[in-house]
């Protein structure tokens, strides 16, 4: 069974003991990133080392109804999307880790 998911509570909880900060100016904070983001994601938001909230627009299309089959139009409309960073996606899925490349070694010493 998954682990539930932290609270809004749970977080401001989390960031304020481990920043020493009262909890009412965390949530301030929090609230004022959200603002801001509904405000830039129209720009592209991104916040470093999660991702980033980009506007995207979808073409018009054709679809089917699933009751009848009989085939839609499905209009043109903009969509909200949130794109995971790598740093994210590597930390939380264990993405592929490149390796460092090889040292050259030293050329071995003559005797004399």
């Amino acid at each position: 069974m998954a682990a539930k998911s932290l609270t809004q509570s749970q977080i401001i909880a989390k960031l304020a003991e481990a920043n020493t900060l009262p909890k009412k100016q965390v949530k301030a904070f929090l609230d004022s990133l959200a603002a801001l983001a509904y405000t830039e994601a129209k720009k592209g938001f991104t916040l470093p080392g999660l991702g980033k909230l980009v506007l995207v627009n979808r073409k018009a299309r054709k679809g089917r109804n699933p009751a009848t089959g009989e085939q839609i139009k499905i209009p043109a409309k903009k969509v909200l999307k949130f794109r995971v960073a790598k740093a994210a996606k590597d930390a939380v899925v264990g993405g592929t880790v490149k390796a460092a490349p090889a040292k050259k070694k030293a050329p071995a010493k003559k005797k004399k």
